[in-house]
């Protein structure tokens, strides 16, 4: 095999292992299901049916194998990030087999696994494009700080929207294509083909996840893709000056404005940030619409039709990024813009909320009213209608 098939063949490898490695796990579930299965029940809980979260091993997998037939630049690359991806994946994974690994481990793994990728590669944040911060980055430890605190962020915001089928995979993707393109743009063939690779790795899951959940990311796959998703950025501007900070911010926009949003909605609401509900954006596309406008579909179809609302919320960031990788002030308008977009399709799914529980109100009311009263004084209320969606 030539040099120049190498990247193809990567990108085909990549693709078949994580296909048939996901597509096992699904017809093996009575061996690994004691431990493997995903719960039904809880505030950010949306399907019917327990379904194996271990997906992040197909994908784990399907790096290492592509590894082997990539080309040497590329594997110098890919090596030490692969290497320093297990903290966050075995921190993650272990959370999906025992349920018992808290919050605040989980970040310091993800955090860990960018220290470790800067001591392995030497590649840190060394500006972002705010004077005062970029002088700061200039004294090394903080710029080690502040890229694990970055990688950690993004890793865990990955994390955060992964609760729907395809919802986080796809948003993974379209963050990666547009990562690749700016690469390719940039001259820096090399990082764009990684790219392409891992992209072609994760739809590998994609293809079992989406539309029908046999299989989920789980926290392992969340921490490994987020993680990816952003040391490829941090090593997109270090070796491309000429790409702004902004460009890669942009192409994880989705996820980073839903945590953002999250962390100040629960502080503001008197709430720890770290404590799950159902208030993400996710959740109430769900409740609001999907199970107003779509009840009839099967349940794993209902849950499928959320994320394609999300992926429009996180293209529109990435087509900005890819416009405009080298122009800070379109790209810091971008964000402002692309962040309003966010807020605005919130503030209007919360609307269609209200209004579809005003009906359900007004509804049951309507029906107490005529019932018997024998009939009233037993029906007991139902408090936990928001979050199933009922």
């Amino acid at each position: 095999m030539s040099i120049i098939n190498l990247p193809f063949a990567g990108l085909e490898l990549g693709f078949a292992v994580s296909l048939a490695c996901s597509l096992l796990l699904v017809l093996t579930t009575r061996w690994h299901g004691r431990y493997s299965l995903d719960a039904t029940h809880g505030v950010q809980k949306f399907h019917l049916t327990p379904t194996p979260r271990i997906g992040g091993a197909a994908i784990m997998l399907g790096l290492w194998l592509s590894l082997g037939v990539l080309p040497p630049q590329q594997q110098e690359l890919l090596l030490p990030v692969l290497v320093s991806s297990m903290p966050a994946f075995v921190f993650g994974l272990a959370e999906d087999l025992t349920r018992n690994v808290s919050v605040r481990a989980r970040l310091l793994a993800t955090m860990a696994s960018g220290v470790c990728c800067w001591g392995l590669t030497g590649v840190t944040l060394i500006h972002v494009g705010v004077e005062p911060l970029d002088v700061l980055l200039a004294w090394l430890p903080a710029s080690v700080l502040f890229t694990a605190f970055a990688v950690g962020g993004v890793a865990n915001a990955v994390n955060i929207i992964d609760g729907f089928n395809g919802l986080a995979s796809g948003t993974v993707l379209i963050g990666m294509a547009a990562l690749g393109m700016i690469a390719q743009e940039a001259g820096d063939a090399t990082l764009a083909q990684l790219c392409f690779v891992v992209c072609a790795v994760t739809a590998g899951f994609f293809v079992v996840n989406f539309p029908f959940g046999k299989l989920f990311l789980g926290d392992g796959g969340a921490y490994l893709l987020g993680f990816l998703l952003a040391w490829l950025s941090v090593m997109l501007v270090y070796r491309n000056p000429q790409v702004s900070p902004w460009a890669p911010l942009l192409a994880c926009g989705y996820p980073i404005f839903e945590t953002v949003f999250t962390i100040l909605r629960r502080l503001w609401c008197r709430r720890h940030p770290g404590h799950p509900d159902s208030w993400h954006l996710h959740s109430l596309v769900k409740t609001a619409l999907v199970a107003r406008y779509l009840r009839a579909l099967p349940a794993p179809l209902r849950n499928a039709c959320v994320s394609p609302v999300s992926w429009l919320v996180a293209l529109v960031p990435a087509m900005t990024a890819v416009r405009f990788a080298s122009v800070p002030e379109a790209l810091l308008q971008g964000v402002l813009a692309s962040f309003l977009l966010y807020l605005s399709v919130y503030s209007f799914v919360v609307s269609a909320w209200w209004a579809r529980r005003r009906h359900k109100r007004s509804a049951r009311l309507a029906a107490s009213l005529s019932a018997p009263l024998s009939d009233i004084a037993l029906e007991q209320p139902n408090s936990s209608f928001i979050q199933r969606g009922l």
